[in-house]
């Protein structure tokens, strides 16, 4: 039912789209209005979100660690393990953003008929999460073209070889085919995983659907249903100048793509996709794991009034002493 509601979720907005441009011809609302809206609280939200995880104190160092602090000299510590310095963080977030170093050593646990737990690596997870991002990332910069004039020689470069297959007209991009692999795999992988699916929650099937709705409508526009490419450009033009002008020989399949696109970066500020964002402000990644050199005190702890026990032993001396208990101080 979770995962029937996302989906329902995302047939009404298809719905919308798909009545409002297609039907009403509402197309400087969808190809406008609702993108400058959509783009107004995407940087409102992210900067929000980054702002109240920026003011959200840190007094201790906190980070996840795995490894061998470092201590004395004549003893070898891991540095990306657990790194005690910037630049054994750096390298350590540099290993997390672009490679997912953790995911890669995920586990899972089964069950066996047998009734015995067996933990056992989970390497498609990492491989599905790598290739979905950094596919989205080469689209993200594809798409560039749209908004840039001159093109970008690295975005030249990045479709020539994101089409290196060329295997028909127009060009296969590997990206569209690997964005789309990882996408049902992590659909599939929480249908079908009864624990899974257990914890799962409407928001992260519809995350998932929103995703797939935004590939699945690129990817016909570019390979079925054929959109005029110039019409499209002076629109994403016009968007990015603030002088929009709505082209109208674009089609509706152009609408419902943009749409979608605009859905997901209005939301993307208020749900788990914002891990974009947090994991560069994580307490457990980005600190060094320095509490042995450095001494680290909380700085809105009140002054507290202390009774010390050389205090209580001189409020109390002289029952001590009948009571034959040895004192420090006689």
């Amino acid at each position: 039912m979770r995962a029937l509601t996302a989906l329902l979720v995302v047939a009404v907005l298809l719905g919308v789209v798909w009545l409002g441009a297609g039907v009403a011809g509402w197309h400087a609302f969808f190809g406008v209005a609702v993108p400058y809206a959509a783009v107004l609280i995407f940087l409102i939200g992210i900067v929000w979100r980054v702002v109240t995880w920026a003011r959200s104190p840190v007094p201790f160092r906190i980070p996840t660690t795995c490894g061998q602090q470092r201590s004395l000299d004549w003893i070898p510590s891991s540095t990306l393990e657990n790194p005690h310095d910037g630049w054994g963080v750096t390298r350590r977030m540099a290993l997390e953003v672009l490679l997912f170093r953790s995911l890669f050593r995920n586990t899972r646990t089964e069950l066996t008929p047998t009734k015995r737990l067996v933990y056992e690596s989970d390497r498609y997870l990492w491989v599905a999460a790598l290739a979905f991002h950094w596919s989205f990332l080469v689209i993200f910069l594809r798409h560039l073209r749209f908004f840039l004039q001159p093109v970008p020689q690295l975005v030249t470069f990045l479709e020539s070889v994101d089409g290196f297959f060329q295997l028909a007209v127009p060009t296969l991009f590997l990206s569209d085919v690997l964005i789309l692999a990882a996408l049902l795999y992590l659909l599939g992988r929480r249908l079908l995983n009864r624990q899974l699916r257990y914890i799962s929650l409407p928001a992260d099937y519809f995350a998932l659907f929103l995703l797939l709705a935004v590939a699945i409508t690129g990817v016909l526009m570019r390979y079925v249903t054929k959109v005029d490419l110039v019409a499209a450009k002076e629109l994403a033009m016009g968007l990015v100048t603030f002088s929009p002008k709505v082209p109208t020989v674009i089609g509706t399949p152009f609408y419902i793509h943009i749409f979608f696109v605009s859905v997901l970066f209005a939301y993307f500020p208020f749900s788990k996709l914002t891990h974009m964002a947090g994991i560069f402000l994580s307490p457990t990644r980005n600190l060094a794991n320095n509490n042995r050199k450095r001494r680290h005190v909380n700085p809105w702890n009140p002054e507290v009034e202390v009774h010390t026990y050389a205090q209580w032993e001189e409020d109390f001396h002289d029952k001590l002493v009948a009571a034959g208990i040895p004192l420090d101080k006689e």
